[in-house]
């Protein structure tokens, strides 16, 4: 949490839990942790300890984005990799799924990216899932009023009902991100949101905060203009407070400091 430098890849030691263990990270996909670790090996039988594994995350994210359909950037290079890994310090830099609109700006903002840059960054739902208890809250006694959060499309929040139940839902099951073109990179995101068919509150919120829906419009209208806004933001992102120079490591193995 102290930049782009591949924090998260660290795996937990028996004296202290690794970023990766914190709550919010735990819906991570592991085959795509071994994306990163594979990619590495094969860079370390080549060129030994001249990559980093940030440099390994950011190009290998920009290459599974360009696989499904999306744009190809060019990736600014020279990340060290960062030598703390810690849980604990996983609140309060990430979004949380029940935060509001002005409050993800805030975080946005203290890394040096704008709402735009928000909203862009939020299309990378067009792909992926995430599980019931994500979501749950807006299908199940969502107010005194309500029982559905009323900015959803009410089918679609009943279809959510059937895979997670009120009672002991399975923790395992997920739902998909964008419910029209799940496995393809494209704007189809905004367009889902505009009819009520965002499946994170947070998303949903996208389209109807005045800070930030005319930006999911102008991106629901024009795929090429999303891409435009999500290339500047993936850079912008990358350049996190980077670590360069004699600053960190550049690790041998991925899921572990040198020393």
């Amino acid at each position: 949490m102290q930049g782009c430098d591949a924090s998260v890849l660290i795996s937990s030691s028996k004296k202290k839990k690794a970023e990766r263990e914190a709550e919010i990270n735990l819906s991570l996909a592991g085959d795509g942790y071994d994306v990163f670790f594979r990619a590495k090996r094969a860079l370390e039988l080549q060129c030994p300890g001249v990559v980093s594994c940030a440099d390994v995350m950011a190009i290998t994210t920009r290459d599974l984005v360009t696989l499904v359909g999306g744009p190809r950037w060019e990736v600014p290079k020279g990340r060290r990799d960062g030598l703390v890994s810690e849980a604990s310090r996983v609140e309060g830099n990430l979004p949380q799924v029940n935060q509001t609109i002005q409050q993800l700006i805030s975080l946005f903002n203290s890394k040096g990216l704008s709402a735009r840059d928000m909203v862009a960054l939020s299309g990378a739902h067009t792909i992926g899932f995430s599980h019931c208890k994500e979501f749950m809250p807006r299908i199940y006694g969502y107010s005194k009023t309500f029982d559905i959060d009323p900015t959803m499309d009410q089918g679609f929040a009943q279809s959510l009902r059937g895979p997670c139940p009120k009672k002991n839902p399975n923790p395992t099951v997920v739902a998909l991100n964008d419910l029209t073109t799940p496995f393809a990179f494209d704007n189809a995101y905004y367009d889902n949101l505009q009819k009520g068919l965002g499946l994170l509150a947070t998303d949903q919120m996208l389209a109807l905060d005045p800070s930030t829906k005319t930006y999911v419009k102008i991106m629901a209208k024009d795929q090429q203009v999303f891409f435009d806004y999500f290339m500047a933001a993936m850079i912008k992102l990358g350049q996190v407070e980077v670590k360069t120079g004699i600053e960190g490591e550049i690790r041998h193995d991925c899921g572990s400091f040198n020393s």
